[in-house]
């Protein structure tokens, strides 16, 4: 008999919470990502290539982020609460969104960042209460 792969289990599509996100002015995308890389959740206008893209690059960038905020304090333990990239083209934010995962909104450059940063703070709040109200599952053994 062969051996079944081991297959990663699909996260719940966390893609709800975006949805206030993007009714911001100047918001173009969301996205939810575990801290593995992989997308929990998506805006309707990313491609799935795009995302996945995304999701590789901003948990690489959110290890780089622990890492040297680690090295410049000389801790042994950091805990981000927000990285923020400006280019030419607009701003990414991403801010923990519960264990191992986090919240990434891309915005055009005219975009009122501290509007995008308390409305992702508010979804992350929704996030968790959302996660601590969730009823037991069947199928989980006594």
């Amino acid at each position: 008999m062969t051996p079944h792969p081991t297959r990663r289990p699909v996260p719940e599509d966390m893609s709800w919470v975006l949805g206030p996100l993007l009714e911001l002015p100047h918001v173009v995308h969301a996205a939810v990502i575990s801290g593995d890389g992989f997308i929990q959740g998506r805006s309707p206008g990313l491609e799935q290539e795009a995302a996945e893209g995304v999701a590789a690059m901003m948990s690489a960038l959110q290890g780089a982020a622990r890492t040297t905020s680690l090295a410049f304090a000389g801790k042994d333990e950091v805990q981000l609460r927000q990285t923020v990239i400006e280019s030419d083209l607009g701003w990414v934010f991403a801010i923990p969104a519960g264990e191992n995962t986090c919240l990434t909104v891309y915005a055009a450059p005219d975009v009122n960042m501290r509007v995008v940063t308390h409305q992702m703070q508010v979804q992350v709040a929704t996030l968790g209460a959302k996660a601590m109200g969730s009823p037991p599952r069947d199928d989980v053994p006594a």
